[in-house]
């Protein structure tokens, strides 16, 4: 039975409780916390590669006593929850081939063709073709680039993006709708699965010793970056990317200085750091921008963007990139400002996606693990501590981060010259929505 390896005390870790249906957890299976039913419940799955179906809308609940009643949808929530396929055994003995932490990203296709049987017929028909040359596990094939796909696991497109759509008609005089309409939500079964009562218990004094350092390596003071726009002063395309330039600089200065503080910053190594940070900066950048400088970048770069009118050719040529940008982005900054994330779960979350081990050219993967192990229970300790009510409260927090990876994957294909069209309309909407509220 694969186990937590990391000392963790007994009394703490019967407090775990399954990210799946919310039993007690037994210790990290497959990438995750789950308990012993999911474990076996999800490699019986892949190994035999089953193909389920849900007789409802593909959202049932998922629970201790109900998770047996539909497997399509137990088997849904494990890889949307992360469940590593690679890392069980060829041979379906116990204990895993692969110990990484934390959930694995794939994408919302890769998930479709899972669960409808499409990957194991394309497998099937590789080994018909190619014999065995390749002694990787049959179900747990690899994606093409032969890393986790930064992918979330929201499931298809199919709502219109009337965030965009409303923002253009208002500038064709037409009145804007007053609810924006969002994607389906990527943590939808939370709402759903009720998990063990909580119980009462206390802060681990290494864990909050462990927070405390993490938040004492934060800059938290506003940024410094100029923001304020005389009144009827008509913003340029090329003056806002030039503050969204200098916002930029300003926010990945502070993360470079924000590694320096860290209270791991000796255990590894500068090369480590360099390539850490040149994967990651985005997405820290977009993370304390969703975060902590959410005031700021909600209300007065939104105030300045409100001063700059695109033109017509602007708007017909935006880029579907950019508009698929834009509805993640609204989405999940309603999703933080409903879960009002603490300056402690935003130190932990920044670390954990920071200490990313699958990265490329890494040199100390393993010690990146261990250290991402770290704060991940740091993390699920304080959330459980402090919101004792709020049990899906961790999860919630943990899934945030593949949709933060997928859109800064994203933002990287959007053109430079609609960023300014892209930043006003994520501002306007969102500052829109939450002002009616």
């Amino acid at each position: 039975m694969e186990t937590w390896e990391v000392s963790v005390p007994d009394d703490r870790a019967e407090q775990r409780t399954c990210l799946i249906c919310g039993d007690r957890a037994t210790g990290l299976h497959y990438g995750i916390i789950s308990c012993e039913g999911c474990k076996g419940f999800f490699k019986r799955s892949i190994c035999n590669k089953r193909v389920y179906r849900c007789s409802r809308d593909k959202n049932c609940v998922m629970s201790r006593k109900q998770r047996n009643r539909c497997q399509y949808c137990r088997l849904l929530k494990c890889l949307q929850m992360g469940m590593n396929r690679k890392a069980i055994r060829e041979d379906g003995m116990p204990g895993g081939r692969n110990k990484s932490i934390g959930p694995v990203q794939i994408s919302e296709e890769e998930i479709e063709r899972i669960m409808s049987g499409q990957e194991f017929e394309e497998e099937a028909n590789h080994w018909s073709n190619h014999g065995d040359s390749d002694h990787s596990s049959p179900g747990n094939r690899a994606s093409e680039s032969n890393q986790p796909s930064p992918g979330s696991t929201l499931s298809s497109r199919s709502v219109e993006l009337n965030g965009f759509m409303a923002f253009r008609e208002q500038y064709m005089g037409m009145s804007v709708p007053p609810h924006y309409q969002y994607i389906p939500h990527l943590f939808s079964y939370s709402s759903h699965s009720p998990l063990l009562p909580p119980q009462a218990r206390s802060l681990d004094p290494q864990s909050y010793s462990l927070i405390h350092q993490l938040v004492s390596a934060e800059d938290l003071e506003p940024l410094g970056t100029p923001m304020l726009i005389e009144d009827g002063y008509a913003v340029t395309q090329a003056e806002l990317f030039a503050l969204l330039c200098r916002l930029a600089d300003e926010l990945l200065f502070r993360q470079i200085a924000w590694i320096k503080k860290l209270p791991f910053f000796c255990e590894l190594s500068i090369k480590d750091y360099t390539c850490l940070l040149s994967s990651t900066w985005q997405e820290l950048i977009l993370l304390s921008s969703l975060t902590v400088y959410s005031k700021q970048i909600f209300g007065e770069l939104a105030d300045v963007t409100a001063k700059y009118s695109p033109s017509d050719e602007e708007l017909h040529r935006f880029s579907d990139e950019g508009m698929e940008v834009i509805e993640r982005l609204i989405y999940l900054y309603h999703k933080f400002h409903q879960l009002k994330v603490s300056n402690e779960e935003y130190a932990c979350m920044k670390a954990i996606n920071f200490l990313n081990q699958d990265i490329r050219g890494l040199t100390s993967a393993s010690q990146l693990e261990q250290l991402n192990k770290r704060y991940w229970y740091i993390c699920q300790d304080f959330t459980e501590y402090k919101y004792t009510h709020q049990p899906n409260r961790f999860p919630d927090l943990m899934m945030c981060l593949p949709e933060i990876r997928y859109i800064a994957g994203k933002m990287v294909n959007v053109p430079l010259e609609q960023l300014p069209l892209l930043f006003k309309v994520v501002l306007h909407s969102c500052k829109t929505s939450v002002g009616k509220e």
